[in-house]
């Protein structure tokens, strides 16, 4: 790549790039952090100055940035080849990375659909839901064809994935071309949409579900769940045993599950994938972020043989399914999803995070002593600590005090980049990140939630 002077890149950046999830009639008054390398935990700017990567650069870095074996694994392939169409042909890699696909996840999840991005993986998984009762016996069930997903869902940004959203914040401006949703309680305990409290609640939120299914099941195509952490709604975390209560009221009333583990899955909770907590099985299955180990775009939409058979006919019975995208299964993406893969097992990644998600959980301890620390929510290596005006009433701060951004700008002066969720401030530490590391990530947001909830109370 061309050398060009900062000073270039940072107007570029400014003049032409329109960023995602970014006000940018605030952003081009900033100087913007241009991102030049990575070395493990680290990234690396063009002025040379090094920050930890707590956010994993957007919830997908496994490994750590610029990792040989991942770098090898890609370059071989593309000497061979860097891409082919799925559609009628296949390629090396992505049958080796379905198999593998297979072998990993929750039993039952025999079929692997590939697509690009998390967003794509729901797509599919709601389209494939919906078309499963279409054609199930000869037609019988088409009358399901709505879904249940939980309040503060996000799903992705497309718009199957967004008409299963229940953010307001990001959903509400495309309600016009939305389908609709059943809408079901989010299990978030600490701002109960119930008003009640978890001591007491016996799970109402799973009885609410149950509720809803009792009453329209034979209108329910499937149910799209986040197992244990609602990611981008902010870290709320489901109780325990709530997944597994999902799972059996969509047995019962005959709705196909969807686990969107896109960003729980491959380790992030502390196991390979979260469903495996409270060992559930799902009909669907979205994945996505990690596959890669943070490298190249890769999606997959696993599914049961009972629904990829319902596929299966003559070509003049129609019963295909219609969808693909061009890089579906594009064997670099592939191959670099194999030699993660193979990391775990050569590393056992998987076993190591015991002693890290303990660390963390101690380290976040001593955050229910500042002020504005309403709440902590941890899950294996996903925390979010949630930022309020006043701690008694839980009272949030207004968003003209854009207090989430404000942090992460003060702790990106000491080094370190994470991303908030409006006023909750997310930690997801690459998964190989040293302990010494985490006391870093851990210290630096400490002191800028301090420094700046200090400053805004005076």
């Amino acid at each position: 790549m061309e050398h060009y002077k900062k000073e270039l890149l940072e107007q570029w950046d400014h003049q032409y790039v329109w960023h995602p999830f970014t006000q940018m009639q605030e952003y081009i008054k900033m100087k913007p952090m241009v991102i030049e390398r990575g070395e493990g935990s680290y990234l690396i700017d063009i002025e040379g100055k090094r920050y930890l990567d707590g956010v994993s650069s957007l919830w997908v870095t496994v490994h750590g940035h610029n990792k040989k074996e991942l770098n090898d694994a890609i370059k071989e392939q593309v000497d061979r080849i860097s891409h082919s169409t799925l559609l009628g042909l296949a390629n090396v890699p992505s049958i080796l990375l379905a198999k593998k696909l297979v072998e990993l996840t929750p039993p039952g999840l025999n079929r692997v659909f590939y697509s690009d991005s998390g967003s794509t993986a729901v797509e599919i998984a709601l389209k494939m839901a919906f078309q499963y009762w279409k054609q199930k016996e000869g037609g019988a069930y088409q009358g399901k064809t709505r879904y249940i997903s939980l309040g503060e869902a996000y799903h992705g940004d497309t718009i199957g994935s967004v008409s299963v959203g229940g953010m307001e914040l990001f959903h509400d401006v495309f309600r016009p071309l939305l389908f609709g949703r059943i809408h079901v309680p989010a299990p978030y305990c600490y701002r109960c949409p119930m008003g009640l409290s978890r001591s007491s609640c016996g799970m109402a939120c799973a009885d609410k579900v149950e509720d809803v299914m009792a009453k329209s099941h034979g209108e329910i195509a499937a149910m799209i769940v986040e197992p244990l952490v609602q990611g981008a709604a902010g870290m709320i975390t489901a109780p325990e045993g709530y997944l597994k209560k999902v799972r059996e009221l969509c047995t019962r009333y005959n709705i196909l599950l969807i686990a969107d583990e896109v960003a729980v899955g491959f380790g992030r909770t502390g196991k390979m994938f979260a469903c495996e907590h409270e060992e559930v099985a799902p009909d669907l299955m979205c994945l996505a972020k990690g596959i890669t180990g943070g490298y190249l775009p890769l999606a997959a939409t696993m599914a049961t043989d009972e629904v990829y058979s319902s596929f299966l006919g003559e070509h003049r019975d129609c019963k295909t399914f219609f969808h693909g995208h061009t890089y579906t299964g594009n064997p670099v993406a592939c191959a670099a999803a194999l030699a993660s893969i193979r990391l775990f097992e050569e590393e056992e990644l998987i076993e190591a995070l015991d002693g890290k998600i303990a660390f963390l959980e101690k380290g976040l301890q001593c955050f229910a002593g500042l002020s504005h620390v309403g709440d902590i929510r941890q899950r294996g290596m996903m925390a979010g600590i949630e930022l309020v005006e006043d701690k008694k009433d839980k009272k949030p701060y207004p968003s003209e005090e854009n207090i989430g951004h404000r942090v992460i700008l003060e702790a990106r002066k000491n080094g370190l980049v994470i991303r908030p969720l409006g006023n909750v401030i997310v930690l997801m530490p690459v998964l190989a990140m040293s302990i010494a590391e985490l006391t870093r990530v851990l210290d630096i947001t400490y002191d800028a939630i301090e420094k700046v909830t200090g400053e805004v109370s005076r």
